[in-house]
Order: structure tokens, then sequence, then C-alpha cells
């Protein structure tokens, strides 16, 4: 169905591979298309819970594709014409109702490195390889990473690895907060599947839904009272509705939930953000 990506789905989990072995799965147009519709085609189906994002052969992604050479990163429009296909995907992801796990399996360099970051967790094998290479190309981060690399190591490590461009490995990329956990290359995807597994049998869809949202926006608020008035109005929503009910009367019962919610029809009618014109992702 798609000609960069493969997706496979299974218990309640979609794969999706990056599938360019041969590039080291190489970010380009095509890759982009491809992604910004499995991602669109994951959120309307009430049937995916978590999407884990891992990569074909060796790598992860390797990079922009820059096979014609020289002039790989000039384009045709310039400015505020201009949409970066990379951020294009970072927001796509930003604005994704289901939580996204990334299983970095290899090399995962320039924008391979930066569309990581709106995904929610990273789990890193210990032959990944990461680097924000874009001063070493000339160019300046993309995909957002302006916006999210600090928020997810701080500012300096975020610096120290934009200014010089180096390469680095999984353990670096441990200890900075980067990825969540390192694991031998045969051991990283059984990894990711059980933390999704985990959300998918345990949690509500549409209260995981609604606190990703939740946890992302309030990154760029600068008082928690945001975050108060926002908890109060949803929790005033849904808190006498069936998903806490089951919620704690599974609880009690010692057994597991079975939580009826569905993100496609049942999110609070006050939940604003993809509703509202100054949330919504921008046209592809």
């Amino acid at each position: 169905m798609y000609e960069t990506v493969r997706t496979e789905v299974a218990d309640r989990i979609l794969t999706v591979t990056l599938d360019r072995p041969e590039k080291l799965n190489a970010f380009g147009p095509r890759m982009m298309s491809d992604l910004l519709d499995v991602l669109d085609a994951a959120d309307a189906d009430d049937d995916i819970r978590v999407i884990v994002v891992t990569g074909a052969g060796r790598g992860f992604c390797a990079g922009a594709d820059v096979s014609s050479g020289g002039s790989s990163f000039e384009h045709r429009t310039a400015g505020a014409a201009h949409r970066d296909t990379g951020g294009r995907v970072a927001l796509r992801l930003f604005s994704c109702v289901k939580p996204v796990i990334a299983a970095i399996n290899g090399p995962a360099v320039g924008v391979g490195a930066s569309m990581t970051l709106p995904m929610d967790i990273r789990l890193a094998s210990t032959s990944a390889r990461f680097g924000f290479v874009f001063a070493r190309r000339g160019i300046v981060p993309e995909s957002a990473a302006s916006w999210f690399l600090p928020r997810a190591v701080g500012m300096q490590r975020a610096m120290e690895w934009v200014a010089t461009g180096r390469l680095f490995g999984p353990d670096e990329a441990l200890a900075a907060g980067l990825v969540r956990s390192v694991h031998p290359p045969q051991e990283l995807l059984p990894a990711a599947y059980a933390l999704a597994r985990e959300i998918a049998e345990h949690t509500s869809p549409v209260s995981v839904a609604l606190s990703r949202q939740m946890m992302w926006r309030m990154l760029g608020e600068p008082h928690p009272m945001a975050a108060h008035r926002l908890d109060s109005r949803i929790m005033g929503q849904i808190g006498g509705g069936p998903d806490p009910v089951e919620g704690v009367e599974s609880f009690l019962a010692k057994r597991p939930p079975r939580f009826p919610g569905r993100v496609g029809k049942d999110m609070p009618p006050v939940y604003p953000w993809w509703q509202e014109e100054e949330f919504r992702p921008l046209e592809p």
C-alpha cells in the first residue's frame, strides 16, 4: 500500500516500519506522504491503541536522502512559502491522539533523529547511533527540533549536540534522557511491544489521548494555573462517564478493566485542540 513504509497491526498495536533498507531508510517527500497517511489512518481507527515506529534492516533512518548531491536541500520555494517535510511529520506526530513509541534499531541521524522527538517514548538498540548533524551539512535543525530537543534534554545538551553535529551512542542518549532504555538488538522490539501492551490492555483510550495532548500542550504554558483550568474542565466532563466508572469498579473487583470509551466518538466536547483553528495541523 505504501512505497516507503510497512504497516502491521497485532494486539491493537500498529507497527510502522520505515522501509528503504538499501538506503538506511533515508527520508524524502514520499516517506513524508506515507507517514502522514499512516498517522491519519491510525488516529481514525479505534482498534489501534498504540503506534510503534522502527526501521527495516540495520538502520532506523539515516536522515534526508541526499542522493541528488549538493542541491539536495535546495527548494523551489523560499521563506514562508516553504514547508519543511520533516516538520510536517513532526507536527502531525505532535497532534496524534495515539501514543507513539520509537524503537530505534540503528543509526538515527538528522531528520532520522529529530522525527523521534515528538514521539512519546524512545527505546534504543545497542547498535543505535544518533546525530543532530545539521550544522555539518550547512543547514539548521528541522522537524521543529529547536522546539522539541531542548525540552527533551535541556538547552545545554541540545546545543552541544546541534553545535558539534557529532554522532553519539545509545549510552549517552540514555544518560541525557533522549531515550528511555537501551536493549540488545533482539530485545528491542519485544521491549517496545511489552510497553505498548501495558498501555493497550490496562488503560482507557480516551484518557490516554487526552493525557498525551494535555502534557505536550502544557510544555508551553508559563503557569500551572493553565493546567489546573484545563484538567478541571475535562474532569468535569468525563468524571461521571462510563470509563471512570469502569476504572473504579474493575479496581475494586480486582479484574482487568474493559473500558467502553472510544477516541473516535467519546472525546469530551470541551476538548479544544484538534477542533479549534489555532491547533489544527497545517494541511500537508
